[in-house]
C-alpha cells in the first residue's frame, strides 16, 4: 500500500466502524428491519469501495513491483496470491 492512501483509507474505515456502531444501536433499538437492512447494505458498499482502493494499491505496488523486478519467481508468487484471493472471493 502506499503511504499517500493510508490516511484515505483509515478515515474510510473510520466512518464505516461509524457506520456499524449505528446499525447496532439501531437493532438494539427495535428499529424497522428494512432501515437497518438499508445501514448493512451501506456499510457493505463503503467496505467494498476500501477493498477495490486496496486492491488498486497491491496492483500498482506490489504486483508492478514484481513485474519491474524481473523475478519470474516474485512474479509467480504475487500472481498466485491475487488468484487465491479472487478464488476466495468468488465463493
Amino acid at each position: 500500500m502506499d503511504r499517500q492512501d493510508k490516511p484515505k483509507l483509515l478515515n474510510r474505515l473510520s466512518r464505516i466502524e461509524g457506520q456499524v456502531r449505528g446499525v447496532s444501536r439501531m437493532v438494539d433499538e427495535g428499529r424497522y428491519c428494512i432501515d437497518i437492512l438499508t445501514q448493512v447494505r451501506a456499510a457493505r458498499a463503503a467496505l467494498a469501495r476500501v477493498e477495490t482502493e486496496l486492491l488498486k494499491g497491491h496492483l500498482g505496488h506490489c504486483i508492478e513491483g514484481a513485474i519491474v523486478s524481473g523475478d519470474r519467481d516474485e512474479q509467480r508468487r504475487k500472481a498466485a496470491e491475487l488468484i487465491e484471493l479472487l478464488e476466495h472471493s468468488a465463493r
